[in-house]
């Protein structure tokens, strides 16, 4: 039965949520203009206003996650992002996993930034709001879902299934209701992916605050005033934007299978360019703060930081990138939505500066080499070389489909390798920005000339040295680029921690945050120069064969076959392959997969044996995700098991086949990293021709390659899994294989009754068989069996050992405490002026 109210009230919602806006906006502009009588008034209706607005958006939200949450699937969201599969968790994540949602998880944020605005800081409010409440405007129109004529607005995650899509089902049953869903994106089942958007979402969400303080600076004419108010949120801004960056890195890393964290893809990059400017931003505000300079540069940089948050929503979501990237989103028709929400917020940014450029202040003086301001200038011009370099590239897409919408043709293709592309370039920008916040930092505290920047630098310069010549020695770092970047990055943590150790012993705590910012940033450069530039393949093909014709030359040669329980020596390491498993509910291991026999129900099996004391034989079970696979690899050495991995892996046709998540030892200097790459489908067996053994009770012969022990048969009084019936006989054999230094029994069954035969054989599924009993012989004393054998189990794995990657993770982790250090000291210094009425 087809339940509309939700979506009802998800439309209805979003009509009121997207006419609040604009009153709220309309409501404060008057607030604005009012007379100081009718002030309190026109604000109170404001807040009223963006309170419904607040309420209506949550609203939508509740009513898109209870669709999903109830298996609606008669609405085509819930029906192309979820499924009764999915736990909890990853319903969260399908509400964020199409365009829609996104775009709700968008508005949430800014609902949540501006309440929090209107409660602490009362002076701005009104104009602040209004930029607030325009930017919401824009939002939900990407959501309504309406058509007027020829022209849409938006695209509306309530629409029901028979209205989205021309399946000829809903022309016999208009009320039809799909069992199931299609189901959330197997790379987007990760606990990561339920962090990672929502982090990156606030990030982006964030850069509308300083935005809003600015254009509302500039609106008032108190052009520099804004500074102050913004300064904290530009510090957040960065910071969530960085964690986000961080959270997709990892996800990346424990998720994808390409063996890495950051790949350059144009939507990496789209969020990473806006963090940059960010960042560029936040230097230049608080060199306005100490010596009145770059207030210009700064308006600049703000501006630019919203402008590119809007541009990598319009390259993500507007289809564009749907050749270039394997993260971007089909066009739903929002393209030109998108394209005049990012063109009406520059304009109304380009208008505003340009008419109050002459009346902003602007220091005369000449910035010396040895002042603070020069080198800030210089490190915001390097952030912004950074950015550049990367948007440009990215945007080739975007500027090809330009030229072909007037007509023209363009060659232009992004780069064949973007790793190899942006890195050389990136690389010598990280090595500059590194050496600049090493220096930086000692003329950010104290005045320099020549001979105090010489006394200053040269201990933390030749404890540099020594430490660089220890890595390189110790960690044999030949290659003279990344010579360079270990010199680069041990100089700019050893330089900031001379200075934090200064700030530490004179001042407080609260002023460490960009030393330890610094601190991170060094460490960053380090881990991904040992992790990235020295992984070390160790699954190397020894055996002189080739896989498979079909596969490229680096699957052949940088993977390891693995038969099932068959030792193979893997560089220091003898590893096993143990077979497939699965998670089961309740049960903190992994369950062979051997042992359970699936059902017509999602993600509910039958156990075949007992399993510890978790489960008995006959019990269903709950599996978490069903269609995935775990891998037990052993590794041994010296005969001695050291550690297993489980990577997984699930075969997805409608992902172009499988569809693999790596699994990790992490060390404290390394990480061992392992993914499978192929593996053997017995969904559909290919069953070679039979073979006929006559055996005796007690006699050991060969099956396919396994040596086999013939321990007898009995008669059985009743069966398992078979209603015996009276003068019924029914014979047990029992088989031993040898699999290496595993057993396993076979016990197929003969079966008379009526004097017919009926043959019950088993299948062992890892070692590629079908055995049944097909006579037996009590005149020779013998049994026959008929043995048919198909592919062997095995995976295709490949392995790497990434040295030294916890240098980059723990050094991500310091950047953000840095960041948070910096926040509080910010936002506590605009408390206290707000406090004495000096925010004005």
């Amino acid at each position: 039965m087809i339940d509309t109210f939700l979506g009802d009230l998800g439309h209805l919602m979003t009509i009121v949520a997207f006419v609040t806006a604009l009153i709220t906006a309309y409501a404060y502009f008057k607030t604005y203009q009012a007379n100081e009588i009718e002030k309190q008034s026109w604000m109170r209706f404001s807040r009223i206003s963006f309170a419904i607005h607040g309420i209506a958006t949550f609203l939508i939200a509740g009513s898109l996650f209870a669709i999903i949450y109830n298996h609606r699937f008669e609405y085509f969201y819930a029906y192309s992002h979820s499924s009764k599969a999915l736990p909890v968790h990853y319903m969260i994540s399908s509400f964020w996993e199409g365009q829609e949602g996104a775009f709700i998880l968008w508005m949430f944020w800014n609902v949540i930034l501006g309440a929090f605005l209107i409660r602490i800081n009362k002076v701005w409010e009104a104009p602040v709001m209004i930029v607030f409440a325009l930017v919401q405007a824009f939002l939900v129109s990407m959501i309504m879902g309406v058509v007027i004529g020829d022209l849409k607005i938006g695209s509306s995650p309530f629409i029901l299934l028979r209205d989205a899509t021309q399946a000829p089902i809903f022309q016999v049953n208009p009320d039809f209701v799909p069992e199931d869903g299609t189901g959330l994106n197997p790379l987007l089942q990760n606990i990561w992916m339920v962090i990672h958007p929502p982090t990156l979402f606030l990030g982006y969400a964030s850069t509308l605050v300083p935005f809003a303080f600015l254009m509302a600076g500039l609106a008032t004419k108190k052009y520099s005033e804004w500074i102050r108010p913004a300064l904290p949120w530009a510090i957040f801004s960065a910071m969530i934007l960085g964690m986000g960056i961080i959270m997709g890195a990892y996800w990346a890393y424990v998720t994808l299978n390409f063996g890495g964290y950051w790949n350059w893809d144009p939507v990496e990059n789209a969020v990473y360019v806006p963090w940059l400017v960010m960042v560029a931003a936040i230097h230049t505000m608080i060199t306005f703060k100490k010596s009145a300079t770059a207030l210009k540069t700064s308006i600049v940089l703000v501006i630019m930081s919203f402008v590119l948050v809007l541009y990598a929503t319009f390259l993500v979501r507007s289809g564009v990138l749907g050749d270039a990237s394997v993260h971007s989103f089909t066009d739903l028709g929002l393209s030109g939505q998108l394209l005049i929400y990012m063109l009406f917020f520059l304009l109304v940014a380009v208008v505003l500066s340009i008419r109050s450029w002459k009346n902003i202040p602007s220091s005369e003086r000449e910035a010396s080499v040895y002042s603070r301001e020069f080198w800030i200038f210089i490190g915001a011009t390097t952030l912004g070389l950074m950015a550049f370099q990367v948007i440009l590239p990215t945007s080739i897409p975007a500027y090809n489909a330009l030229i072909e919408s007037f007509g023209g043709i363009s060659n232009m293709a992004p780069p064949a390798d973007q790793v190899e592309f942006y890195t050389k370039f990136q690389l010598w920008f990280a090595v500059a920005l590194a050496l600049l916040t090493a220096v930086g930092q000692f003329f950010w505290w104290q005045k320099m000339d020549k001979s105090k920047l010489k006394n200053a630098l040269i201990t933390p310069y030749v404890i540099s040295l020594l430490f660089s010549a220890a890595i390189i020695v110790l960690a044999k770092v030949y290659d003279w680029k990344y010579i360079i970047l270990v010199v680069a990055g041990t100089f700019t943590i050893v330089a900031n921690a001379t200075i934090l150790a200064k700030l530490l012993k004179k001042s407080t705590f609260k002023l460490a945050g960009g030393s330890l910012a610094h601190i991170g940033l060094g460490m960053v450069l380090i881990g991904i120069m040992f992790s990235s530039g020295y992984s070390d393949i160790i699954s190397v093909n020894m055996s002189g064969l080739t896989y498979s014709n079909s596969w490229e030359d680096e699957m052949n040669k940088e993977h390891v076959l693995l038969w099932i329980n068959k030792p193979t020596q893997m560089k220091d390491y003898t590893v096993v392959y143990r077979g497939r498993h699965k998670k089961v509910v309740g049960v903190p291991e992994y369950v062979p997969a051997r042992i359970l026999e699936t059902t017509p129900e999602v993600n509910k099996m039958i156990a075949k044996t007992d399993y510890k004391d978790y489960f008995k034989k006959g019990e269903e079970v709950d599996i978490v995700l069903e269609e995935n696979d775990y891998f037990q690899i052993d590794y041994f050495q010296n005969e001695v098991l050291k550690f297993s991995l489980n990577p997984m892996s699930q075969f997805n046709e409608g992902m172009g086949g499988l569809i693999s998540s790596p699994d990790s030892k992490i060390y404290l200097n390394k990480d061992l990293y392992t993914y499978v790459a192929a593996m053997n489908d017995y969904a559909d067996p290919d069953w070679k021709e039979d073979e006929i053994y006559e055996v005796a009770p007690g006699e050991q012969f060969h099956v396919a390659d396994f040596v086999t022990y013939f321990d007898g048969a009995e008669v059985l009084d009743q069966m398992d899994d078979y209603v015996m019936q009276e003068g019924d006989i029914a014979v047990k054999a029992k088989l031993r294989i040898l699999d290496y230094d595993v057993e396993k029994v076979l016990e197929p069954t003969f079966i008379i009754r009526n004097n017919q035969v009926g043959k019950l054989p088993v299948i062992d599924n890892e070692l590629g068989l079908r055995v049944s009993l097909e006579n037996i012989l009590p005149e020779e004393n013998k049994f026959v069996f008929k043995v048919n054998q198909y592919q062997k189990d095995y995976v295709v794995m490949k392995a790497i050992v990434k040295p030294y990657i916890n240098v980059l993770w723990v050094g991500t982790i310091i950047m953000l405490i840095g960041f948070t250090v910096a926040i509080y000291r910010r936002f506590d210094e605009f408390k206290k002026m707000r406090d004495k009425g000096l925010e004005v």
